[in-house]
């Protein structure tokens, strides 16, 4: 009798039957081809998709740049391109060349290290012959190092003794100019003095008591009593009568390039533009302005130049 079939093994063998009407070859025995030519076949798909794609970019591209795509510019480039074939062989065959050369190069670098390390590299007398004169070369830089050091400073001291010549020979030169305008001044201009009294502040550096009294004068103070009448020292004309400033009460009285202040005055007799002679009476002597007490402030000017007052006349 025969043996009954379960449900499973009708289904198999239907299917049998259907593969073998269809001519496919089927097996159960392998399953994993089926998979592997389901993968190829959504592989090649995947392929076709990307490639349709690119062909619509491609196109895509063309049409929106057709005035250079089908420029002649852009067809002559690409003859020349592909009509210089030595070219691109050339390169070709450079390329190859380094790349050989390279390969021969490193090849010969490792030989040379095996036979290196094959002879046993540096031997201990090397070794110590070379940490020698590593310190030799420290010590000779450490001495040129203490050498340029004390050049600078050698330099260093020589440049401040040149200014210093420089500073001393500017003064030397600013007096001799200034004795030079006073001769000239001399020459060509008399002068009397404007009041009689006592030296009170020369002409130059000084060391005031009070900080409201500059340390640089640029006249000579002639102390005396308070309404001393002052006389003018030479001819000349009033450029200037003013009561502002540190000056006080002062005038500017100039005579061809020559500028006199009269400065500190109680009272002025005389009004800008007036003429003076030699010897007139001026103003009375006062402590007006930035002063410390009754005195005439006397000075010359030539120019920009302040001249020492007593160069010119014997106080």
């Amino acid at each position: 009798m025969e043996r009954a079939m379960t449900v499973e093994e009708r289904i198999r063998k239907a299917e049998d039957i259907y593969n073998r009407r269809n001519g496919i070859a089927y097996s159960r025995s392998k399953p994993k081809e089926k998979k592997e030519k389901l993968k190829k076949g959504t592989v090649k798909k995947l392929f076709m998709q990307i490639f349709v794609c690119l062909s619509i970019y491609i196109v895509f591209y063309a049409v929106t740049n057709r005035e250079h795509i089908f420029s002649e510019e852009f067809r002559n480039e690409v003859n020349t391109f592909f009509t210089e074939k030595t070219n691109i062989s050339q390169m070709y065959l450079n390329a190859k060349s380094y790349i050989q050369n390279k390969i021969n190069g490193k090849e010969e670098n490792t030989n040379a290290e095996q036979d290196t390390t094959a002879e046993g590299g540096e031997t201990e007398e090397q070794k110590d012959t070379s940490e020698n004169t590593t310190q030799e070369v420290q010590e000779t830089k450490e001495n040129k190092e203490e050498n340029i050091g004390g050049a600078v400073e050698e330099t260093k001291k020589e440049q401040v003794k040149q200014e210093n010549k420089e500073e001393e020979k500017k003064e030397l030169s600013e007096e001799e100019q200034m004795k030079k305008d006073a001769e000239d001044i001399k020459s060509r201009i008399s002068f009397i003095k404007p009041i009689e009294g006592r030296i009170s502040s020369t002409f130059g550096w000084r060391n005031p008591t009070t900080s409201t009294v500059p340390k640089y004068h640029t006249g000579l103070d002639i102390a005396a009593n308070e309404g001393t009448v002052i006389k003018s020292a030479t001819d000349g004309k009033v450029i200037m009568a003013s009561s502002q400033g540190d000056y006080g009460n002062h005038y500017q009285i100039q005579l061809d390039d020559i500028v006199i202040v009269y400065a500190h005055c109680k009272k002025l007799y005389l009004k800008e533009g007036d003429t003076v002679k030699q010897g007139q009476e001026i103003a009375e002597v006062g402590s007006t302005g930035n002063s410390t007490g009754p005195h005439l402030h006397f000075e010359i000017r030539k120019g920009s130049e302040k001249i020492d007052p007593q160069l010119i006349l014997d106080f």
